[in-house]
């Protein structure tokens, strides 16, 4: 078998297609909770505790050789853990419900069996027995 044909045949397998689409579907999912994050959620958060815009917080290390600003933007940091705990929280949700339509319907306790005639028969001789 030729190396394209083998690749074809890799590439063409359920799990590598659903693994593509996922990864896809995956990037705009964190596109849209980026946007309800950065542009919904943390401005009215950032007004609550006193006008701050998380984005810009940030910790300056002075100046590099060429005179610009050295900086750890810890608010970026923070507006990524935001982001990522919203995102991982939605999709929680929805492989739970996910999950929630794929299992089948527990299915209700039969009763126990009636015993045999001859168990019933061979108890009643017992009992007899038992009487004696």
């Amino acid at each position: 078998m030729g190396l394209a044909a083998e690749f074809k045949e890799f590439a063409m397998k359920g799990n590598v297609v659903d693994l593509a689409v996922g990864v896809i579907i995956g990037g705009a999912f964190g596109k849209i909770v980026s946007s309800l994050v950065g542009d919904v959620i943390m401005p009215p958060l950032g007004k609550v505790i006193g006008g701050v815009n998380f984005s810009d917080l940030a910790f300056s290390l002075g100046k590099d050789p060429t005179g610009k600003e050295v900086l750890i933007k810890y608010g970026a940091f923070l507006q990524t853990i935001f982001d990522f705990t919203i995102i991982a929280f939605a999709l929680f949700i929805a492989i739970k419900g996910i999950n929630r339509l794929k299992k089948p319907p527990a299915p209700a306790a039969a009763p126990p069996a009636a015993p045999p005639k001859s168990e019933l028969l061979l108890g009643e001789i017992r009992d007899l027995l038992a009487k004696r």
